[in-house]
């Protein structure tokens, strides 16, 4: 997925970084106050290696190379829980440019123990440059928005001891080795823990998909299916287990959300008024809700994608798109929300005749239901993959968000760290899913 080349800080690089620090102390000087030259000097971006920088990677999730990496990433991990491991880190949540202290040298500790940080970079108590894109690193390989400063979610990461990392390895290796066989030409992979969705074609991925996947309470299914049509513009029923959950405690705490979120009431007799029924009682489960179509407001926004399967899931767009700025997207009701969901279906169509990116663009701006079906459908695998590496040498690390590793993986991120929040002013949806 992403990935880096190995650091290497080399004497060049170190006189360069010299260099410009004293043309730009020689440029600012009079300005500075006589106490703040190392604050300004580290706040600078001057050394932050290219060579540390995380690239995404081609290879897919599942695939022999992926298999074989963490193969050898197990090996690693083992030298690594021999020599000891790693120690904790305390007191560095808030480190950013420019802190200095103990802590500090704790992080460079850290980071060189699984090559996050060149050696060379050694014990230094000041957080540089180097410390800022090493974090950057580490937070890449987990998962975590890319600040390169610290925070108590990066601190618990480094924090799971390194044996439980060896475990994760080794669990998720054999999971891997599970999807061995031939996957198909084309085929899509949804990584549940890990919240993202891969294209796969030719045995490269072709897009890169955030996605919003099951809560804990209404965990994502592990499944193999196919996408099997696309549906534009879509309406919404909502299923009965939502209904129960859902939309009946918020009728009762507001009387206006069917309305502001265009939801209808349907009977054997037709539409009715919200105000008909009485939401203190179960009168409310024996109707069909209903939810318009529309891009603002429904919760499908503007497209769902077909894969049958006996939990009655999907795939779809939504209209609170800013969770997917979020580290946490955990947040649907058992179905997957796809980030840049016109790549993804415009990928699914292209062996499918007349439907090309204009074509989709065009049933999408025209407002209207519209079905496409796949001239053949693509297969869709929905995983649960903790850890892998690629052949790059990079290992990744997700949370066990399901409990499902045995191996008591302690989670970092217990609750929305939001990075791009969900729009508040929009009124409060809940998520397709659950189907019955």
């Amino acid at each position: 997925m992403l990935t880096p080349a190995t650091p290497r800080v080399c004497a060049a690089r170190t006189l360069g970084f010299a260099l410009l620090a004293t043309v730009a102390l020689a440029a600012g000087a009079s300005a500075r106050e006589p106490g703040s030259f190392a604050q300004a000097e580290w706040a600078q971006d001057y050394a932050s290696p290219a060579a540390m920088q995380v690239q995404r990677s081609s290879t897919p999730i599942l695939s022999p190379q992926t298999v074989a990496a963490t193969e050898q990433m197990v090996e690693r991990y083992k030298e690594i829980v021999s020599r000891g491991g790693w120690r904790p880190v305390s007191g560095a949540d808030r480190l950013r440019v420019g802190a200095r202290g103990p802590a500090v040298a704790a992080v460079r500790q850290r980071l060189i123990v699984t090559g996050d940080l060149d050696p060379v970079a050694g014990t230094s108590g000041v957080y540089d440059s180097y410390v800022a894109a090493g974090v950057k690193r580490f937070q890449a390989r987990h998962g975590l928005s890319q600040t390169g400063s610290m925070s108590l979610t990066t601190q618990q990461a480094m924090n799971v001891p390194a044996d439980i990392r060896l475990r994760q390895l080794e669990i998720n290796a054999v999971r891997l080795r599970s999807y061995a066989g031939n996957l198909g030409n084309r085929f899509v992979i949804t990584n549940i823990p890990a919240a993202l969705v891969q294209t796969v074609e030719n045995g490269q991925v072709v897009t890169l998909h955030a996605a919003g996947v099951g809560k804990i309470d209404r965990q994502s299914p592990i499944m193999n299916t196919k996408a099997t049509q696309i549906n534009f513009n879509p309406t919404w029923t909502v299923p009965a287990s939502i209904v129960k959950k859902d939309l009946i405690p918020k009728m009762q705490k507001d009387p206006n959300y069917l309305t502001d979120n265009k939801i209808r009431i349907l009977s054997g007799a037709g539409e009715i008024s919200p105000r008909q029924v009485n939401w203190n009682s179960d009168e409310g489960t024996r109707y069909t809700y209903r939810q318009d179509s529309g891009a603002d407001f429904n919760s499908m926004g503007i497209v769902r994608i077909n894969i049958p399967n006996p939990y009655g899931v999907f795939m779809h767009d939504t209209n609170t798109k800013g969770v997917f700025g979020d580290d946490f997207r955990f947040i649907s009701s058992g179905c997957v929300r796809v980030q840049n969901v016109r790549e993804y279906i415009t990928w699914l169509l292209k062996d499918t005749p007349g439907w090309g990116r204009e074509q989709v663009e065009q049933a999408i701006e025209g407002g209207k239901r519209i079905d496409a079906t796949l001239s053949s459908p693509v297969p869709v695998y929905w995983t649960y993959i903790t850890a892998w590496a690629t052949p790059d040498g990079l290992v990744q690390f997700r949370d066990d968000i399901y409990k499902r590793d045995g191996v008591n993986v302690p989670s970092t991120i217990s609750a929305p760290t939001p990075v791009a929040s969900a729009e508040s002013t929009m009124p409060q949806t809940f998520e397709p899913g659950d189907e019955e």
